[in-house]
């Protein structure tokens, strides 16, 4: 098994992402990036601690590879946006991948580099080494899925789900 790290914007969006892929094995909200240690929900919505919301992924890298990984990653968010992703919007929510070894280092440059003639504004996230990771409060975890009627997952997340579905077909879990 294998990890990935990515920040996205609101990590209950990207977890529902992720979630779903075929050799997606786990996926777990939290906080990455900051300066104090087991920062709370609190404390990353204030902007004061560094950290973004993120989403740490196991994955079977006999079934999907960190560079499909990395497709989806920037296909479901916008890694132009300076301030956040879409309405959510500061510090917590910036685009970062934090890779845990040199190849995923590598593989993510290339990544941006491949991809970036294809935005009218320059890409923004930042490659970072994987830092510690802190599991957010167990409410968040699986949130879509918990949750599916909450405003913010109707408006915010379950669109942008459909639209995932349709491109990413062939990396659905059966």
């Amino acid at each position: 098994m294998k990890r990935a790290i990515f920040a996205g914007g609101c990590f209950w969006c990207t977890e529902a992402i992720f979630i779903k892929l075929d050799g997606v094995i786990k996926v777990t909200s939290g906080y990455i990036g900051g300066e104090i240690e087991y920062p709370s929900y609190q404390q990353i919505c204030e902007g004061n601690t560094g950290h973004v919301e993120a989403v740490e992924i196991i994955f079977n890298d006999k079934i999907i590879n960190y560079k499909s990984l990395l497709k989806v990653f920037f296909d479901t968010h916008d890694p132009t946006q300076f301030d956040g992703q879409g309405n959510d919007i500061g510090s917590q929510y910036l685009s970062r991948i934090y890779f845990v070894d040199e190849d995923q280092k590598e593989l993510a440059k290339e990544y941006i580099e491949d991809i970036a003639k294809n935005y009218d504004s320059p890409i923004v996230t930042k490659l970072y080494s994987e830092k510690a990771f802190y599991e957010a409060e167990q409410y968040h975890q699986n949130y879509y899925n918990e949750n599916p009627e909450q405003p913010y997952c109707q408006i915010v997340i379950k669109p942008k789900l459909n639209k995932f579905n349709n491109a990413f077909k062939n990396f659905l879990k059966k």
